[in-house]
Parts: structure tokens; sequence; C-alpha cells
């Protein structure tokens, strides 16, 4: 399949799904709004945090502990993961997104240390187990020469499959470690002690002027992690993570819950109270399911379309031949804030000054998804500066006629793997209103339905997983 089918497709998809998305302005006043966040933005008000370096501190403890147990389980998966019953284990728990995980843990788990660490390291150790097993499997057999027959395959992985790679494992560790961070604040919007709960404390008050402080404060704990996480420095980092977290109280589950939670709240409830199955499945199937998963696939091909476009017009502000020194250093200075920010938490702002509708979510995407693709594009056109002529074209010449044919390949490829990306972090946005899946999924929790909430994360990580596989066919197409 040629690139251009693959862009017709993306923007007919957008174009089938926009006359039933909700684009509604929610809240009365949305300038004014947006007027006071801004104001708040410019004046930063650090006086009114509480307990700051810790909130930073268990940020970085929770991403810390989820990502190093979840890299740990995933490259002991790895080996293994052609083998069909752990590579189907492996997507089942990456297509869950951490919130989604969060929301179930602790039904048994409670509001505790655990459930947040849980919830970072079950998809992370699908994620690692795929891309650690394609690292491990780009590995020549010659490597293996040296070690005597029928060695186990933990010995094989410990001494050569992981000292090979190491480069490639740890560059993709740390860029882990950043998605970590990024989860990690979130978790604070569903009560955790990290930078979320201080944030959405701040919102909820109206003092903007604190939640621009907390949010400068995240921004630099991302964009200064390559200084700070070093490979000599891992092992003091995790005993500091370990030695903080079990430091935290939580409160009581009751004696049983967790036994409670495994054999009756997540039995379906006609399999307990002897009813018909096939009804209950049915009527939550047609009446949740369904429309949640409509309502997730028009906001994630929306975001998607838009997130080209977010992609395309904004990687060369951070090309120093596009825009000069200082607009290249700008262009890089507004990259690091849209990538750093997650989709969640984005959405939560344009939330307040918008009101509920789809809108929210699209943008927050969009920005988030595009300032990732956009790095990356302008990080492959500053390798591609050696290899122009001296009186080669700049400004926008440069940008139009040279950067978009060389990088359109490496552009739709990074747009499809975001795809699937984009529809995980379409479905929790129902946890803040929009009637996608997370919507129906919070409902069943907060109704203390976890056997409904099951049913409907099952739908989930199948939708999520049907996405990836078609990702996956349409690159290797366009490829």
């Amino acid at each position: 399949m040629p690139r251009l089918p693959v862009a017709l497709w993306v923007l007919l998809s957008a174009a089938i799904a926009l006359p039933f998305a909700d684009l509604g302005l929610g809240h009365h006043s949305p300038w004014a709004e947006l007027g006071r966040m801004a104001s708040g933005a410019l004046r930063p008000d650090f006086t009114r945090i509480e307990d700051l370096g810790r909130a930073l501190a268990l940020t970085v403890a929770f991403a810390v502990a989820g990502v190093g147990l979840g890299a740990l389980a995933g490259a002991i998966m790895a080996p293994f993961y052609r083998l069909a019953p752990v590579r189907a284990f492996c997507i089942a728990i990456r297509s869950v997104h951490e919130l989604f995980w969060a929301l179930f843990l602790m039904q048994g788990l409670g509001l505790s240390a655990l459930t947040g660490v849980l919830a970072l390291a079950l998809p992370y150790a699908g994620i690692f187990a795929k891309v650690f097993a394609e690292r491990f499997e780009t590995l020549p057999r010659a490597a293996y020469d040296g070690l005597p027959p029928n060695l186990p395959g933990l010995v094989r992985l410990c001494w050569v499959a992981v000292p090979s790679t190491w480069p490639a494992l740890w560059s993709y560790t740390l860029y882990r470690m950043e998605c970590g961070l990024r989860s990690s604040a979130v978790l604070g919007f569903i009560g955790l002690p990290t930078l979320g709960f201080q944030l959405d404390s701040f919102f909820k008050l109206g003092a903007y002027g604190a939640a621009s402080a907390i949010l400068i404060c995240y921004i630099a704990l991302i964009a200064s992690m390559r200084w700070w996480m070093r490979p000599r420095l891992v092992l003091i980092w995790a005993i500091a993570a370990a030695a903080l977290l079990l430091s935290l109280s939580s409160p009581p589950m009751g004696q049983g819950a967790f036994w409670r939670f495994l054999t009756q709240d997540i039995v379906p409830a006609p399999l307990r109270n002897g009813g018909d199955l096939g009804a209950w499945l049915w009527s939550l199937l047609a009446h949740e399911a369904w429309p949640g998963i409509l309502a997730t696939l028009i906001v994630t091909q929306i975001a998607l379309a838009a997130t080209a476009a977010v992609a395309l017009s904004s990687f060369g502000l951070a090309v120093r031949r596009v825009t000069g020194t200082w607009g290249h250093r700008a262009g890089q200075a507004l990259l690091i804030v849209m990538r750093s920010l997650p989709e969640y938490m984005l959405a939560y702002l344009f939330l307040q000054a918008l009101g509920p509708s789809m809108l929210p979510a699209i943008l927050a995407l969009a920005l988030h998804n595009g300032g990732i693709i956009a790095h990356l594009m302008a990080r492959d056109a500053t390798d591609l500066a050696p290899t122009l002529r001296q009186d080669a074209p700049r400004g926008m010449t440069h940008w139009g006629w040279d950067l978009l044919p060389r990088l359109s390949g490496p552009f739709w490829a990074l747009l499809l793997y975001r795809w699937e990306i984009i529809l995980r972090e379409t479905a929790v946005m129902g946890l803040l209103g929009v009637a996608t899946l997370g919507f129906y999924i919070d409902s069943a929790m907060a109704e203390l339905r976890i056997d409904r909430a099951l049913v409907l994360l099952a739908a989930t990580a199948l939708l999520t997983a049907t996405v990836d596989w078609l990702s996956r066919r349409l690159r290797k197409a366009a490829h």
C-alpha cells in the first residue's frame, strides 16, 4: 500500500467520525475561564503548595518501582514471547491502561502503594516483553556459540542476550521511564499522593497560580530525567523508592476484602444469584460496551487526524535550518511541554475551560501525541543536516520542499504506531466524563459492580489489540 492511501484513510476515517462527534463548548464562558488559567500560568504561586518535595519524590518512586518491576518481568518473559500463551498474556495486560488497572486493583488492594506500583508494572511488563523480545531476536546465533548446549533460557538471557543488547535496552527503558513519570503523576487523580493529586486539588479550588507551579515542577522533572537517571544510580533509586513506598499508609480494607474480591466481586452476578448469564451479558454489551466502543473510535479517529496535523505543522519549529537558532530553541521548549504533559492531564485542563464534550479529549490527544511525533521528526531532520549542501535552501522552503518529502515515510509509520496508544488514552478519557469506554467502566466501579467493569475492561483490551493488529498491517503494507 503506498503512503498516499494511508493518508487518505486517516482523513477519510476522521471525516466519517466528525458528524457523530460532540464538539460543543459546554462551559458558559470558555474564554473568560481560559483567561483566568492563562493569568495563573503567568503568575505561578509556589507559596500555597505544601509537601511539594514529598509529592515529587512519590511521583518518582512510583515510576521507578513500576517501570523497574515491569522491565524485570518483561525481560524474563521476552525469551518465551514466541510461545502463544505468553504472547497472548502480554497482549492482554498491556492492552489495559494504567488507570484502569489502578481502579480495578483498588477494589481488592485499596488505595495503597502496591496498587499504584502494580498498575504501572502490569501493562509495562507486556510492553517490555514485546520490545525486548524483538531486540533479542536480532542477535545473530553466533553470539551464543561460546555457551554449552541445553543451557536454561534464563542463563542465556543474563549472560548473552542482555549484555549484547544493553545500550538499546537502556535507551528504551529510559523512554519508558519518562512514560512512567507521566503515568505516575496521573495516578494522583484517583487519590494516590503524586503530583496529580495536588494538581487536581488546586484546579477544583480555582487556584490556577498554584496549579501552574505544580505543572512547572512536573515539566522540569520530565525534562531533567536523563541527567538524574543514570545506570550507576539505578540501584540507589530503586532502594530509595522501595523505602519511601513502604512508608506509605493506606486506609484499611476490612478483613477478607481481597479474598471476597477474587471469589465474589469479579464473578458475574447471574452466576452468583442464579440469573440468566446470556441476557445479562447481552444487555451489558448492547447498552454500555457497544456505545462506549463507538464513542472511543469516534474520538480516536478524529484525534489521529488532528495529531497528524499538529506533528506536520510543528516539527519544523525545532529545526535550526527552518527557524534559526532562537526559533529552534523556542520550538524545542514548546515540544518538550507538549510531550511532557500526559493526555489525561491536558484533557483535564481543557475540560475546566471548555466544559464536558469530546473536544477537550481530542485537543489533548492531538497536542501530546503530535508533540511526540514532531520531536522525533525534528531529531531526524537534524540528522539529515550533514548530508545537505551548504547552499541548500533554508526556512519554509527547506521545510516544505526538502524535509516533508524525506520524512514522510517515518512520519506515517510513527502515526500508525501511535494509533493504538491514542485509542488506549481515549478509552481512559471516560473517567473525565467523555462517553468512551472509560465512562462506563468508572460508573461500574463507582456502583461496586466489579463484574460489569471486568467485562468492559475485556472489551477495551480486545479493541486495543485489534487496532494494534491493524496498525501493524498498515505499517507493513505502507513500508
